[in-house]
């Protein structure tokens, strides 16, 4: 869109000059004079002014640039442009450009039936445009407000502008239509901005601009494609409907999509670089200290199957209610919580927390003042509200849901994490039968859940060294038993029958721990991890041995190559 508007359909300005000295060298006052008149509304007596005011009627023009106005002037002029019966004024076209407003001004229930310019207006007190209608194009181009304006119920039939705007206060624009397009570009809100429950109608772009505190789009209906480039701390969506494509990218904001409804897909996005206009960089005082990349903090009861994410950190984000979870996009970098890297101690032996993805709420629950203080250590502070913690069973649901979308996106180590986490609710839940949390207690202290290599490969070594103490101790005979031969030569000789047999393996009573014997007993155990049979001559004990070895070191070999492959597999 261009950045152009109509110009001010009003004759060359005629300075009311108040003030000026014979010889100019004091300017005098640039506001615009009164029709037919010496001087501008300030400076204007009680006659000119009289003279002004019944000369003009519903739907005049009004010309006040470089105006000072104060607050009681301005409202005689509008009673005076008041609509009979209980209609309120109505002003044709007007220019307020370079007007300053020095007390309160109040334009609530205004009708701009033509074209509106307030560019490079001062507004030093609060001002209300409340239940205010534009029916034409409006134009607030570099407006200075340094107090709250707000724009309540107003109705934008046309495009307007608010290019290069400064608000020092809050700015309201609650339950106002946007029936076309409204330009932001490079407005800086100092404070907060509220669009609850505003309707924009048309295609539309907001942005880029900074809203150095928060930005209200709660419950806001966009009807038709919508782009949203800001700059701001806080930004939130909460209960807002899209029924038509939407893309939102944001720098530095905590962003809540609570309660959302989407009837079509929607992208948000973190901005990695500054937002760009007409090839002019949007400034960002105050956000260099901050990370760029936004942070999604709520998808509550959010149909996430029409949501993408991109470039995005959900380290705070609560996903407890929301809708089709498992249909969420998430796309470029993402970033979740990670366990404590802290050092602690179990029965005396040193370990860390296991290394994967970790959603807010299992932190919050990992944090939760009943829990033992060791365990609790580097998970952070406790959930202000205890009773909004999931339940366990719920948090292995929303780590099922997660673990789907990777799935779906075949990011197999991806989903790995959030199988982990799955699987961990799992097991301290109490909702499951006794039998399962211990088999689930041993799958996850033997490999990790099929995920953790090195833990089932340490297992292994340990199995497979302690299978060949046993081996060596008690496994292997003294010596191997030798065959002998025993027959019957009948009388008179004549065919001999003899019978093979095989004394039964002795004990080992000394000379156990032999390279020999450690020779053996490794060959046992490695033909055990691959499933076969050694062939040695084995003690009773021995057999046994063997036995635990080829069933238990195959199982503890399968599990960390399952580990490997869900870390490998694309």
């Amino acid at each position: 869109m261009s950045d152009s508007l109509p110009t001010t359909p009003f004759p060359r300005l005629a300075s009311c000059n108040y003030g000026i000295n014979s010889e100019r060298t004091f300017p005098g006052c640039r506001g615009a004079k009164l029709p037919g008149q010496r001087f501008c509304l300030e400076h204007a007596n009680a006659s000119e002014l009289h003279s002004f005011l019944s000369s003009i009627g519903p739907g005049a023009r009004i010309d006040f640039r470089h105006t000072n106005i104060p607050s009681p002037r301005l409202q005689e002029t509008l009673s005076r442009l008041k609509q009979p019966g209980e209609g309120g004024p109505l002003i044709g076209r007007c220019a307020f450009d370079d007007a300053h407003f020095t007390d309160e001004a109040d334009f609530s229930r205004v009708t701009f039936s033509d074209y509106t310019s307030f560019d490079r207006a001062t507004f030093i007190e609060a001002t209300h445009f409340d239940n205010a209608k534009f029916a034409n194009q409006s134009s607030f181009k570099d407006v200075a407000a340094l107090s709250t304006i707000s724009f309540f119920e107003v109705t934008f039939t046309e495009t307007p502008w608010f290019s290069r705007a400064i608000f020092y206060d809050d700015v309201y624009f609650a339950w106002t239509t946007f029936q076309e397009d409204v330009m932001l570009d490079r407005a800086t809100f100092k404070e907060n901005v509220d669009f609850h429950k505003a309707r924009f109608q048309e295609n539309v772009q907001l942005g880029p601009f900074v809203a150095e505190k928060s930005l209200e789009l709660e419950e806001v209906i966009f009807n038709s494609p919508m782009a949203l480039l800001a700059t701001a701390r806080e930004v939130s969506f909460r209960g807002s409907r899209w029924s038509s494509f939407g893309q939102i990218e944001l720098r530095h904001a905590d962003v809540s999509l609570a309660d959302c409804a989407l009837e079509a897909p929607l992208s948000v996005r973190s901005a990695l670089a500054q937002f760009e206009w007409d090839g002019t960089i949007v400034e960002e005082e105050g956000f260099s200290n901050l990370f760029e990349t936004c942070i999604i903090t709520d998808l509550s009861g959010t149909d996430c199957s029409m949501l993408t994410l991109a470039d995005v950190e959900l380290t705070r984000c609560h996903f407890s209610g929301a809708i089709h979870l498992d249909q969420i996009r998430l796309e470029a970098r993402y970033g979740f919580n990670i366990p404590p890297q802290v050092r602690m101690e179990c029965w005396r032996l040193p370990y860390k927390w296991t290394q994967r993805q970790v959603i807010e709420e299992e932190r919050q629950w990992r944090a939760l003042p009943e829990r033992s203080p060791v365990l609790r250590r580097g998970w952070g502070a406790p959930p202000e509200q205890l009773h909004e913690v999931p339940s366990l069973a719920a948090l292995a649901i929303i780590y099922r849901q997660l673990r789907k979308s990777r799935e779906d996106a075949k990011d197999e180590p991806g989903a790995a994490d959030f199988y982990y986490g799955e699987m961990e609710m799992r097991r301290h839940s109490k909702g499951w039968g006794t039998a399962e949390r211990w088999l689930l207690q041993l799958y996850w202290l033997l490999s990790g859940y099929g995920l953790r290599a090195s833990r089932a490969l340490g297992w292994l070594a340990l199995a497979m060294l302690t299978t060949i103490l046993l081996m060596m101790g008690f496994g292997l005979p003294q010596d191997s038993p030798r065959q002998e031969a025993s027959g019957t030569v009948p009388p008179g000789g004549g065919k001999v029958i003899f019978e093979i047999d095989k004394g039964d393996p002795n004990n080992p009573t000394h000379d156990r721990f032999t390279t020999k014997r450690f020779d053996k007993a490794l060959s046992i155990t490695l033909n055990s991890v691959v499933f076969r049979s050694s062939g040695q001559d084995l003690t009773t004990a021995g057999g046994y041995i063997e036995m635990a070895s080829r069933f238990s070191e195959p199982v503890l070999l399968g599990l960390a190559g399952l580990a490997i492959r869900g870390r490998v597999k694309r």
